[in-house]
């Protein structure tokens, strides 16, 4: 009977590994489906004998009650990106500047999660996804579901490597196509559904999905005797796992872009997703020698594929009010998919870029995701129109409340100036407890917009009263007592804030955050501010007539500084919290623009620390800019600066001035 057994493991293991690594069948389904029942049987009548490299596992059945986390023996960093040809080329550059002439590894980047696999002896011991790239979750039993993943190596052997969990295009649409059935949502991409197949805790559920896995990834290559990362993928190959073998070994950057080009023409015809090409430098030597920055390897980067843009019909167009009264024209879409996310809504921003574009009612119209994150119109296809489009019109009167609109000379924008219009009061409220205002985890803008609704929270000061309705809030589906904790505990933190962050959350007109920091630090306290003149205002860098005026106006309305009374009844603190400046002459009254990847403090703090000496920090390279201070990957920011010829510090040289000005 073990004779048998073992046989049977073999053989089936075998089958496996042609059929979902090489690609090359033995056996038949049939024969396939006939041995698995044999070999259950004989499991459930001697489990004493069971291996654990079975193919049984593979079928799932394990049930866990809630994920553990698992430390990563090596951190697993994530990939500087480039998103064209001169970047690529810059990259290059980098690299040669080192006196390194590089060969370069191109791999396909496939769209999906990571995975550490840890093996022990050869069998496979635990499975991990990256997290935050020091700590992952266990998902070992979800693993051991995908055929592609070998439960035993060809080598009893004791290593780590690391790939991608997919789904196959073809598995997501035959998954599609059950779940309609069912009347259930469908999956939107091959990137979402491997994610949640993954992270379910009964493992039956993944083995039905059919993951797949590419291992791309040895992180100490060295330990084996391997001298390239082309033998690293070789080796692992011949381990016994699946390593994609659209992988090609080149010879410079100009080979790079070829591959770039042919795989793009290619993509659509793979059976997985890929949404770039990841690029690396070949020798581990050479890899040693170029490091690490803080987040990214110096010798790898990943070409991300441009936007994508798509076709779909523009039905019509509704208008929002935010929480300054302003009024956006916005875009509702027949249903379409663009990089992987269903849009059906899309800004068209103001009455101007509406009338430039020439965007009607029924227009066909290309969509992109800008900066594959925010939906918008790019134009409209007049080849397409059909004569019965219907033109655009600006609303005189606001959806909500039906004031009269005022544009204000000189502005594009149309505002609802009613105070008390419903629709500014809620995104009023949505703003005040977002990231950068109170930063109050828990409240986000659906659950804002229930509760206004349902008359718990009428302006910002009802947040620090919610508790008061703990009854009602346990009756609403998804609020149990702990939930409730959690959101009362992050409400109370709020409290502690900084008074920059209260002066942004309050929305003043034209109050973005960095201007409520440099009024913070000028005038340590809420009330102080209050009290400032237009005239003493004005005289403070970067305000100008306009900020000063809306400052002036917001806390000269009785119900404005009403409100700021019951918040600091509330117990929300009202001074600033930040170090103070204190100025020095290399970075006084001096503009300073960041760009690229710093090894040594992240872009916050080197922020932070200009601010900290009297300096100014911009996102956008002027004549205005004093320096420019250039991290690993700089980008156009850095050529723009060579142009305009504006100094240009390293990191090592801004460190240094920054110890000198401490000091």
């Amino acid at each position: 009977m073990k004779e048998r057994y073992d046989y049977l493991v073999d053989l089936l293991n075998e089958a496996n590994y042609n059929y979902y690594v090489l690609d090359n069948p033995t056996i038949t389904d049939q024969e396939y489906d006939k041995y698995l029942r044999e070999l259950i049987t004989i499991e459930v009548e001697h489990p004493s004998i069971i291996r654990s490299d079975s193919p049984s596992l593979r079928v799932g059945g394990e049930v866990i009650d809630e994920f553990q986390k698992i430390k990563h023996a090596l951190p697993m960093l994530s990939l500087s990106n480039v998103f064209n040809e001169n970047e690529l080329m810059e990259f290059d550059h980098r690299i040669q500047k080192e006196g390194i002439a590089p060969e370069y590894v191109c791999e396909l980047k496939i769209d999906g999660l990571s995975v550490s696999l840890h093996y022990e002896k050869g069998e496979l011991v635990t499975a991990a996804t990256r997290g935050d790239g020091v700590v992952g979750e266990d998902i070992t039993h979800n693993a051991k579901t995908i055929k592609s993943i070998p439960l035993k190596l060809k080598k009893k052997i004791d290593i780590e490597v690391r790939g991608e969990i997919f789904m196959a295009k073809k598995t997501l649409e035959k998954l599609n196509e059950e779940r309609k059935k069912k009347n259930q949502p469908l999956l939107q991409n091959t990137r979402n559904a491997a994610a949640g197949s993954i992270r379910q805790l009964d493992s039956k559920i993944a083995a039905k999905r059919n993951l797949d896995c590419f291992i791309y990834h040895l992180p100490n290559p060295s330990d084996y005797g391997l001298k390239t990362h082309q033998e690293a993928l070789d080796f692992m190959r011949n381990l016994g796992f699946k390593v994609n073998e659209n992988n090609r070994l080149v010879g410079n950057i100009k080979e790079v872009i070829e591959f770039i080009d042919e795989k793009t023409i290619q993509r659509d015809d793979l059976y997985y997703d890929i949404d770039g090409i990841v690029i690396k430098v070949n020798r581990l030597d050479q890899q040693r020698s170029l490091g690490f920055t803080a987040k990214y390897p110096k010798w790898a980067t990943a070409y991300k594929f441009p936007a994508q843009e798509v076709l779909t019909k523009l039905q019509d167009i509704i208008f929002t009010v935010g929480r300054t009264g302003r009024i956006t024209p916005n875009a509702v879409l027949d249903p379409v998919i663009v990089m992987g996310s269903t849009i059906s809504r899309a800004t068209l921003h103001n009455e101007d870029y509406v009338l430039e574009k020439d965007i009607k009612i029924g227009d066909i119209v290309s969509i992109r995701k800008a900066g594959d994150v925010i939906p918008e119109v790019v134009e409209v296809k007049k080849e397409r129109r059909t004569g019965i489009e219907m033109p655009f019109q600006m609303i005189t009167e606001c959806p909500i409340c039906g004031s009269v609109l005022q544009k204000k000379e000189g502005q594009v924008d149309h505002y609802c100036m009613n105070k008390n219009c419903k629709a500014r009061l809620s995104e009023a409220i949505i703003h005040f407890v977002s990231r950068n205002a109170m930063n109050i985890d828990g409240l986000g803008e659906k659950i804002i917009e229930d509760f206004y609704n349902m008359g718990y929270i009428a302006t910002v000061v009802d947040i620090y009263y919610l508790e008061d309705h703990r009854k009602d809030l346990t009756l609403l589906e998804g609020y149990g007592d702990k939930s409730i904790d959690n959101l009362v505990d992050a409400i109370e933190r709020s409290k502690e804030n900084s008074l920059e962050r209260l002066i942004f959350g309050l929305g003043i007109p034209h109050v973005g955050s960095k201007t409520a920091k440099l009024l913070a630090r000028r005038y340590q306290t809420l009330e102080r501010l209050m009290e400032a003149s237009f005239e003493e205002l004005v005289e403070i860098g970067d305000i100008g007539e306009t900020i000063a005026k809306s400052l002036i106006d917001y806390f000269s309305d009785s119900k404005n500084q009403a409100i700021i009374q019951e918040l600091k009844k509330a117990g929300v603190n009202t001074s600033y919290l930040g170090k103070m400046i204190v100025e020095h002459e290399t970075f006084k009254d001096k503009t300073f623009v960041l760009t690229g990847t710093l090894s040594k403090l992240s872009r916050e703090e080197a922020k932070v620390k200009i601010e900290d000496l009297g300096g100014k920090t911009s996102s956008s390279v002027s004549k205005k800019t004093s320096v420019v201070i250039a991290g690993e990957n700089p980008g156009s920011k850095y050529e723009k600066a060579l142009k305009l010829d504006i100094p240009i510090w390293n990191e090592e040289e801004f460190i240094e001035v920054l110890e000198n000005a401490e000091k």
